[in-house]
């Protein structure tokens, strides 16, 4: 059932005489909408999504739930400094799938469009937020990754009533949240996949000219050593991602090899491939009878590998690297950096 929302004392005009008249359209100052019924949720819930076409009662609907929060961004400050500390700046942006160290030095008006949008969302995201046109300005695929890191994050935090609107269908599956609303249809639709939808990539060899693309997106050094293996990796016809390895010589180990450089583009960070590219590239040493090292320094990259029966861990394996930046005036504990060190054994 649909409640109509009028609106009266419009003022005409002479355009607006002059348009109605093209258009044989009876304008008489009342301007009117219809609104889908939908009786709130109030809790019992971590996730919920009003969809359907723009123009439908989205955004009304939406404010039974709150307001959108906006956000001021200081020019002369890195986004990262616009959180509550360092974990939670961390936390919050790795949420939103934007994963690319670099860009998180960077004041807000240097961000791209979809950088933009992803740190706006990522201060949004707290108990009872409330969320307009979620990712309407951004690439489908960006808008299913992001939908997919959000939903991780919300369920590890234990968040409770978030509630996007979204005009985009193809997030459901990604975003997966407790209830959809269809503003076309006025219906409760079915919650989707419990799980998102598969993910296949191609992994293919590549020359040293690739990393131009993925350089400025690695979080330690745009450097590459040409000599090195290198692969690109593909999801359908998008270039999605990079990898390289590198021959480790040793006296003791014969055929082996390291990890060089694991870069994912940052419209596709936040659903996990690039441990499964890593993965992919272990997987290809082995079958050629050679073994696979690698060390990294991300976090997240680090815990995967220290849980995965893939991978076993080195002797320095999480031994404290250095300090981050070498600036003295922090305290110890912000300053160290672990280094994870592991050996790929395959399935």
């Amino acid at each position: 059932m649909k409640k109509i929302l009028k609106r009266e004392g419009i003022s005409q005009d002479a355009i607006t005489e002059a348009v109605s008249s093209n258009f044989d359209y009876d304008f008489n100052g009342v301007s009117q909408c219809h609104i889908p019924s939908m009786p709130p949720h109030t809790e019992g819930f971590g996730i919920g999504l009003i969809v359907g076409p723009s123009g439908s009662g989205k955004s009304t609907l939406l404010k039974q739930y709150g307001c959108e929060k906006h956000h001021e961004w200081e020019d002369d400050k890195a986004i990262v400094s616009h959180f509550f500390n360092a974990e939670d700046a961390q936390n919050k942006l790795s949420a939103v799938g934007l994963n690319s160290v670099p860009a998180w030095f960077r004041p807000y008006e240097i961000l791209s469009t979809g950088e933009k949008y992803r740190a706006d969302l990522a201060r949004s995201l707290s108990d009872g937020a409330v969320i307009d046109e979620f990712t309407s300005v951004v690439d489908r695929s960006v808008a299913k990754s992001c939908s997919s890191a959000i939903h991780r994050y919300i369920k590890k935090q234990g968040l409770k009533s978030v509630v996007f609107a979204s005009c985009h269908y193809d997030i459901i599956d990604w975003l997966r949240p407790d209830w959809v609303f269809d503003t076309l249809t006025g219906e409760y639709l079915p919650r989707g996949s419990l799980r998102q939808p598969s993910i296949e990539l191609e992994l293919l060899p590549c020359g040293p000219e690739a990393w131009a693309t993925f350089s400025h997106h690695h979080y330690l050094s745009e450097n590459i050593n040409k000599s090195a293996r290198h692969w690109i990796c593909l999801w359908g016809s998008n270039v999605v991602g990079f990898a390289s390895a590198i021959s480790m010589p040793s006296g003791t180990i014969k055929k082996a090899f390291r990890g060089h450089r694991t870069v994912v583009l940052p419209d596709y960070q936040g659903l996990g491939l690039g441990v499964r590219i890593s993965d992919a590239v272990g997987e290809i040493h082995l079958s050629e009878g050679k073994r696979y090292f690698s060390k990294t320094t991300h976090p997240r990259m680090g815990a995967y590998r220290n849980k995965s029966e893939k991978w076993r861990a080195t002797s320095k394996n999480m031994k404290v690297r250095g300090n981050a930046g070498g600036n003295k005036n922090l305290n110890w504990d912000v300053r160290k950096v672990f280094s994870y060190s592991h050996e790929y054994l395959g399935d």
